[in-house]
């Protein structure tokens, strides 16, 4: 068991603290994953993983939308590494701890209630998709199936964060799956006329001019959706090189995700381009049974989304008070539920480009906090790590000096995170990981 005291024979303490280093490894990557699978879960709502975002943003340029995709790509990782960092490196509960630390105090106020609103308006857009699907597959009244998923998202709350965080992630694998096995049968099965594909697409109105203006405005947009949960999600983990991992994966997944749904939905552009779910439709074409499964899969990644956005507002209202965080939660959701009927299709053309255009400045404060802010965050990585790996010296088969009790508290001071706070939270995080016998 990692962590176990065992008797000191020569080298085994040195072999010992190898070993334990080998598996403190494995614990952090599979942390970093785990983030990953969360972040795309939050990232990969109504739009995305129905196919109608893609539509309107990206297959409405037709084969051009392909550079659109690639931008759309980067971005994805790059922002989503930068989100989750500062989230662990400022230890986040809400985003404006964050916020409130990178960007001015008039600048902040605007980003600030910019969330606020691109929270609360993407969150009633998602209770209208979860409508949307559940009509779509299964006949249930739309109003029936939006108000479901928000009596789910008020039952979630009630599970503490790291439930909440597997809950997020649990959907991610299977939507890959998804999306590999129907790019995959697209590919296969449908012919590559390039030409005659781009025409079919002429008709799907655009909501942006031009393709980088689209991809800018849409990762925009997304970067809003993803931030408030992104900084919690990053706030939870305590080594800054586990969270740079696993947003930098997070994003590489969602690029994946989306790469293969326009792939598959250029291919399949006369079946889909008058669908209100256009994957949904490719995945019926397939297989029934198989359709009933994916729109199962698009109802929980719709409920992720929407439960991400309106806890993040409710962690914005309610600071680290879990009552108060639980009763704005369900004030957000009866709210954002009365404003779900305007339709799913309508909602996404008429708030997403605005809400995308307002996301331009958070992604230009995050940008800038990221490189004036490098050098501090890597001497804040190094410091944690090495707090860490005194810590652990108290449970190996390694004498655990003075010395070292003063090296640990030393670098608790030097910690952006108040000392005792930071080595609160590294001796829970060995704590931790014995009691896991990791």
């Amino acid at each position: 068991m990692f962590f176990m005291r065992e008797p000191s024979f020569g080298c085994v303490a040195p072999c010992r603290l190898y070993i334990e280093e080998i598996e403190v490894l494995m614990k952090e990557f599979k942390e970093s994953v785990s983030i990953a699978m969360a972040y795309v879960g939050v990232i990969v709502g109504a739009g995305l993983s129905s196919g109608q975002d893609i539509l309107q943003y990206f297959l409405s340029f037709g084969k051009q939308g392909i550079w659109e995709i690639l931008l759309f790509c980067v971005l994805n990782v790059v922002f989503g590494k930068i989100i989750v960092t500062l989230g662990s490196y400022f230890r986040s509960n809400s985003h404006s701890e964050v916020l409130g630390a990178i960007a001015g105090p008039v600048t902040n106020r605007i980003i600030d209630w910019t969330l606020i609103a691109a929270g609360f308006i993407i969150g009633f857009v998602m209770l209208a998709g979860a409508g949307s699907n559940l009509n779509q597959q299964f006949g249930i009244p739309s109003w029936a199936g939006a108000l479901f998923c928000a009596l789910l998202i008020i039952a979630v709350t009630f599970l503490d964060f790291d439930k909440i965080t597997k809950v997020l992630g649990i959907f991610t694998p299977v939507v890959i799956l998804f999306i590999v096995l129907i790019t995959a049968y697209s590919i296969s099965t449908k012919p590559l006329d390039i030409a005659a594909l781009s025409s079919e697409t002429a008709g799907i109105p655009s909501p942006l001019p031009n393709i980088w203006l689209s991809a800018l405005n849409y990762f925009s947009l997304c970067a809003m959706t993803g931030v408030s949960m992104g900084f919690v999600l990053g706030g939870s983990i305590v080594k800054i090189g586990t969270a740079e991992r696993g947003g930098a994966l997070g994003g590489a997944l969602v690029g994946l995700i989306i790469t293969g749904a326009y792939i598959s939905m250029f291919l399949n552009i006369g079946m889909v381009k008058g669908a209100e779910m256009p994957i949904l439709e490719i995945v019926n074409a397939i297989s029934p049974a198989l359709g009933l499964v994916y729109a199962l899969v698009i109802f929980f990644l719709i409920f992720n989304t929407a439960f991400s956005l309106y806890y993040g507002l409710a962690c914005r209202f309610g600071g680290g008070n879990s009552v108060r965080v639980r009763k704005y939660l369900i004030l957000f959701v009866a709210a954002g539920y009365g404003c779900s009927f305007g339709g799913f299709r309508s909602l996404i053309s008429l708030t997403y480009p605005f809400l995308g255009y307002m996301g331009f400045v958070l992604l230009a404060v995050l940008a800038s906090a990221w490189i004036r802010g490098r050098d501090r965050i890597s001497a804040e990585k190094d410091c944690r790590r090495n707090m860490i790996r005194l810590a652990r010296r108290e449970y190996a088969d390694v004498p655990y000096t003075r010395k070292d009790r003063e090296q640990f508290d030393r670098l608790g001071k030097q910690s952006v995170i108040p000392a005792e706070e930071i080595k609160r939270d590294i001796r829970e995080y060995v704590r931790t990981a014995e009691t896991a016998g990791l």
